[in-house]
């Protein structure tokens, strides 16, 4: 079975650290509109996606059976006011965590890459799969962070 691209799944923290460079803290919470998202939101929701994918990469691990939790990434966003926090903090957290599962994945055998779990959408979805459509989700994101700041440069 094949295994994950460590040094993609770290570099993640490299890319988003990047693609905020140099802006202030206006910069950092502005919204195109309510409904949308700021940066720092954009970082939030990856760092609670970050969360969550490591609370299924363990319960695949641990072979339970139930369904590999979801979760609704807007009220999350809006409940923990979000654009309320410091960039840089949900960015130090969201480093931390892919170092403390980069540690994890270290120790694991090809076999281990290969165990699987059932996602909210009832797929059968492996170690491997996780991890690499985690990598595949920040990059989306990343985009969306581009966005964001262009959109905000031609207010």
């Amino acid at each position: 079975m094949s295994q994950i691209d460590l040094d993609a799944y770290l570099n993640t923290h490299r890319q988003l650290s990047e693609a905020i460079q140099g802006l202030t803290k206006e910069e950092l919470s502005w919204k195109a509109n309510p409904q949308s998202w700021s940066v720092t939101e954009v970082l939030s929701h990856l760092a609670d996606h970050n969360l969550v994918v490591s609370f299924r990469i363990r319960d695949i691990l641990a072979g339970t059976s139930a369904k590999l939790p979801a979760f609704n990434q807007d009220a999350w966003v809006s409940g923990q006011r979000a654009n309320e926090g410091a960039a840089a903090d949900v960015l130090e957290a969201f480093g931390q965590l892919l170092r403390y599962n980069s540690l994890l994945f270290r120790r694991l055998s090809s076999d281990d890459y290969g165990k699987s779990g059932i996602n909210a959408k009832g797929d059968t979805v492996t170690l491997t799969d996780i991890v690499n459509g985690f990598i595949r989700h920040v990059n989306h994101h990343i985009g969306q962070i581009e966005r964001i700041k262009q959109a905000a440069s031609a207010v």
